[in-house]
């Protein structure tokens, strides 16, 4: 026979308090907890503004004692919101693109957002406009994309999707709301500083011409020497990689009057120096290098680098809050460009030349 026999043999009733623990709390069992109203509860997790404090608190304790989650699902249909942004990106191996999508993610999971990713192989007009579109049959609130190569940026603006779109990265004549680094700025610390330390003239080794962070960069090189009254030498290129700063490192020590290197990003200013060791060409007593980003390993290198710090952290929050602005409905001017500042961090690889 099945059952537990008490009182006579009769069957006991079920545990209510058991059977309450073995499904997942609802928002009822907070209500309860709590003692208020289910409606208190609804409105605490909304972040609606009247509810007293205290009551507040123990709502929270009680989401708390309860591990309580809310369904998402059911939520969405009564705001008409998911809670979710889509982000489309690309090749995350590259530094700058990996770490802004790092920090798109830690905004949003700190702001209750969940993040549904793209990853599109090529960073293009059409495959860019495929990914949105997609989303834009997802729930999703609205959608961020990584865009610093310019067919990307350029595609941003024949959508026209039925959710909000903000990119990042992306240049600032974007037709789209954008959030950025002040790359140019940026590229004017790192020229300015070694023209600074008595260089007469930095040779600059610049990133994809198709990048719109490499073209901005440039720009503030070639400002920093005018403003400086000093005539820009060539340029060389390369594709972010060491191995394209190391081709370029070779090409360098070929020049005369070589004393000043700043590279568009700090992958090709290992590379450089790599090159210029190879040739016993010393840094900095020879020659100074100056980079961009700031990756982790740039304080290992020997000797440490001097770099121009973006700040990706600060880029994402700026960007996950201004698309909730344009979902909230927010009028502030969000077509006006969110520029983040740069930073110069000095380190060994730059000093004054030997006269």
């Amino acid at each position: 026979m099945s059952g537990v026999k008490t009182n006579g043999g009769k069957s006991s009733p079920p545990d209510r308090r058991s059977a309450a623990a073995a499904r997942p709390p609802v928002m009822l069992d907070v209500a309860r907890l709590a003692g208020v109203s289910h409606q208190t509860v609804s409105r605490v997790l909304n972040g609606h503004p009247n509810v007293r404090p205290e009551t507040r608190e123990r709502v929270l304790e009680a989401i708390r004692r309860l591990d309580y989650h809310p369904n998402t699902s059911a939520r969405a249909l009564v705001t008409r919101r998911a809670r979710t942004i889509g982000v489309v990106s690309f090749d995350t191996r590259l530094y700058g693109p990996a770490s802004t999508l790092l920090a798109i993610e830690q905004a949003a999971r700190a702001e209750g957002y969940a993040v549904t990713l793209i990853s599109i192989p090529t960073l293009d007009r059409d495959s860019v406009q495929t990914a949105v579109r997609s989303l834009a049959g997802q729930a999703v609130d609205g959608v961020i994309v990584i865009a610093p190569r310019e067919r990307a940026a350029h595609g941003l603006g024949d959508l026209r999707p039925a959710l909000p779109v903000v990119a990042v990265e992306a240049g600032y004549a974007s037709e789209v709301p954008v959030v950025s680094v002040d790359q140019a700025a940026g590229a004017r610390l790192a020229t300015e500083h070694l023209l600074a330390l008595g260089h007469q003239t930095v040779w600059h080794v610049a990133g994809p011409a198709d990048w719109l962070e490499a073209r901005e960069r440039i720009d503030g090189w070639r400002a920093a020497l005018d403003q400086a009254g000093r005539a820009a030498v060539p340029i060389l290129r390369g594709d972010w990689s060491p191995q394209s700063g190391y081709e370029a490192g070779l090409e360098l020590v070929k020049m005369p009057n070589l004393t000043a290197v700043f590279a568009a990003n700090d992958q090709m200013a290992l590379g450089i120096m790599h090159a210029l060791h190879e040739r016993g060409v010393r840094v900095p007593e020879d020659v100074s290098i100056v980079g961009f980003d700031n990756i982790p390993e740039a304080a290992y290198f020997t000797p440490s680098l001097t770099t121009v710090h973006q700040d990706f952290d600060e880029v994402g929050r700026r960007g996950l809050r201004l698309l909730i602005d344009i979902v909230d409905g927010d009028p502030a001017e969000v077509r006006i460009p969110d520029r983040v500042p740069a930073a110069l961090v000095p380190r060994r690889s730059s000093a004054p030349p030997v006269t």
